[in-house]
């Protein structure tokens, strides 16, 4: 029994995960179902040879690797090479079984529709345009996701009391299923739902050829998929709605450098990206320097009560520090601008004035990223003889020259490192830009969502999901390129960090 134990597990985790596959490659992600099925190939090589046991321990952490890093990556960069975005975010099969499901009212009477409950289920009320003649429907079980055609019969005939009519707000929640309902009148034609309050008989808008095109049933228009822009078009080029996702090559990538309406704001915003970047690193660097050399002077008095309020901005959380200094900063009722106009009569509009508003931005990151620079450095200092400063003193020197001969060359070689990781990190500090600026104050001169103290991050954001056209494949070029930028910082982070441990060998 034990014997068959083990193949059977591997044999049903097997079935489990291929249908796993089938599904979302069912529902459109190829490249996930792909991912999945590598995944679980491997899964299942590696915990069944001999040759891979050493693997096992591994492979969770590869597995985890390759769906939360290695996916993500590839997905985002094949969404870069497409059209997609709000207006194509179907394929070409969906949107095209869209506009076969589309219908349009066609010849025959129309009925006056009211709903009413019955126990569990509803029934429906017909009535001709004369009132002539009423009828109601079999139950109709509009709760369960199953498929909904019934028969109606003469009120009178049948016998049924009906309750009364359900209010129309009822009848709104319930419309997606009441749409599904195909009604068979007695006399043998089908009708469906032409509005809230109806029913009438209806036919497919368009018809397939055998070349692909669609035809409208009104108005004979002939339209052709256009697989360059991703679209049904008339003859006269008008697009049809909804559009599908096609593959547009390098031309998302074009766009950001060549494509003026893209081209200036991202140059500007590069720009100031590494700026802020650099300036941060810079502010943050040399205030936790400043004051992690004066907490290691031996006269200072006090100096635990001092590191446990100078870290404590470190423990709070970042996204409450950056609200509380958005209030504080607040044009009208900040407490910044109170102190400043009792003081000097000045009230500076902080988010208003692009130059402020990056100005702004700075001195909070300063403070958000000071005490960890501070920590380092403190624990770095630590770390230098202290023979090296008696010699010193021996020799006269001075605590400027005690900082710029020895402890700054002593401690900026291993934190040469972790100020490159600092300037990857605020590269891509969408957090600080989201919650205390938006962004803003926007350029005036640029037709899509751009502003000045907006980073790529923040900006490639504002493409995806707060432009009119949520240009999302546009969004996945722009993030590609902050990725490829990003890695080749880490590689520098990665080629410092080895000069620095062949030196102090």
């Amino acid at each position: 029994m034990k014997r068959w134990l083990v193949p059977a597990t591997f044999a049903l985790f097997g079935l489990a995960a291929l249908y796993i596959s089938v599904l979302v490659y069912a529902a459109g992600e190829t490249l996930l179902a792909g991912t999945i099925l590598v995944i679980v190939a491997l899964a299942v090589w590696v915990y069944s040879s001999a040759r891979t046991y050493a693997w096992r321990y591994l492979f969770p952490g590869i597995a985890a690797t390759l769906i939360f890093v290695v996916f993500p990556i590839l997905y985002t960069m094949a969404i870069g090479f497409t059209n997609y975005s709000s207006k194509n975010l179907l394929t070409f099969e969906r949107a095209t079984r869209y506009l076969l499901d589309e219908t349009h009212r066609a010849e025959g009477p129309a009925y006056a529709f009211s709903l009413h409950g019955d126990g569990r289920e509803y029934r429906g009320r017909l009535e001709n345009e004369d009132a002539s003649a009423v009828f109601v429907t079999g139950p109709l079980a509009l709760s369960r996701n199953t498929p909904l055609e019934v028969e109606a019969q003469p009120l009178q005939a049948s016998g049924i009391a009906l309750a009364d009519a359900l209010p129309l707000k009822d009848v709104i929640a319930l419309q997606p299923r009441l749409r599904e309902l195909t009604i068979k009148m007695p006399d043998g034609k089908a009708v469906r739902m032409t509005s809230l309050r109806e029913f009438a008989p209806v036919e497919p808008l368009y018809e397939q050829r055998a070349d692909g095109t669609l035809v409208n049933r009104e108005d004979a228009t002939v339209l052709k998929a256009n697989k360059a822009t991703g679209f049904y078009e008339t003859a006269a080029g008008e697009r049809v709605a909804p559009g599908f996702r096609v593959g547009t090559g390098w031309d998302n990538y074009a766009r950001i450098f060549t494509d003026k309406a893209f081209q200036e704001p991202f140059i500007r915003i590069f720009v100031w990206t590494v700026v802020f970047s650099a300036l941060t690193v810079v502010f943050a660097a040399s205030l936790g320097m400043f004051l992690a050399v004066l907490l290691n002077w031996d006269a200072l008095r006090f100096k635990g009560v001092y590191r446990t309020l100078l870290f404590l901005p470190y423990a709070v959380p970042g996204f409450i520090s950056i609200l509380v200094f958005k209030g504080l900063f607040n044009n009208n009722f900040g407490e910044i601008n109170l102190i400043l106009d009792a003081l000097f009569g000045i009230k500076p509009a902080w988010f208003s004035d692009p130059f402020l508003a990056k100005v702004m931005l700075l001195i909070v990151n300063t403070w958000l990223g000071y005490p960890y620079m501070m920590v380092v450095c403190m624990g770095l200092i630590k770390a230098i003889p202290a023979d090296l400063y008696e010699a010193s003193a021996v020799a006269g020197a001075g605590p400027l020259t005690n900082f710029f001969r020895i402890t700054l060359p002593l401690i900026l070689k291993p934190l040469t490192p972790l100020l490159i990781s600092a300037f990857a990190f605020n590269f891509n500090n969408f957090v600080l830009i989201s919650l205390l600026t938006g962004g803003r104050p926007d350029f005036l001169d640029t037709s899509v969502p751009a502003g000045t103290t907006d980073l790529l991050v923040s900006y490639t954001y504002r493409i995806a999901f707060q432009d009119s056209g949520q240009q999302f494949g546009l969004a996945a070029a722009i993030s590609t390129v902050i990725f490829a930028m990003v890695a080749v910082l880490s590689l520098i982070n990665m080629r410092f960090t080895k000069v620095a441990q062949d030196e102090t060998r």
